[in-house]
């Protein structure tokens, strides 16, 4: 599993322009699945993020301090199979290293149901499969690209 994890001030996935998902200060993620992946990769990416310093101390104007625990902040967790898109070769992307979506749509609502057994208080979902506009505040900015261990 990959996760391209963006801190924020604040991000919602609108589907056909209704609000789906949309969470106040926190993370927001796309998670790409590919074949191998399960849910020990799940489990290792939840646990990651949700104890993962990247926010900055009360005291503080700036530096990696606090979790999204310490700040009771929220995840939008976002469907993403082109992070397993391969554009080495040719001028047209291919997805083959991306899971199918009958393996990667429970996956992501695993992930999601153990961010939140984690302790993240306010976990949003995009649509799986669905065309999202997703809009964010990004705060730092700061971006983490985070790839699960192999099994």
């Amino acid at each position: 599993m990959r996760v391209l994890l963006q801190r924020v001030s604040a991000a919602a996935v609108r589907v056909g322009g209704e609000v789906v998902g949309e969470i106040g200060p926190g993370v927001l993620l796309l998670v790409g699945v590919t074949h191998s992946d399960g849910e020990a990769q799940a489990a290792w990416l939840a646990r990651k993020i949700a104890g993962l310093r990247i926010f900055p101390a009360l005291d503080g104007p700036s530096g990696f301090d606090r979790s999204l625990l310490d700040i009771g902040g929220g995840a939008l967790v976002v469907s993403q199979f082109t992070l397993y898109g391969e554009a080495r070769k040719g001028r047209r992307p291919d997805f083959i290293q991306a899971a199918r979506p009958e393996i990667a749509q429970p996956l992501i609502d695993r992930f999601a149901d153990l961010l939140a057994a984690e302790g993240v208080t306010a976990v949003a979902r995009g649509r799986f499969g669905a065309d999202m506009a997703v809009s964010l505040i990004n705060d730092g900015p700061v971006t983490l690209w985070l790839e699960a261990p192999a099994a």
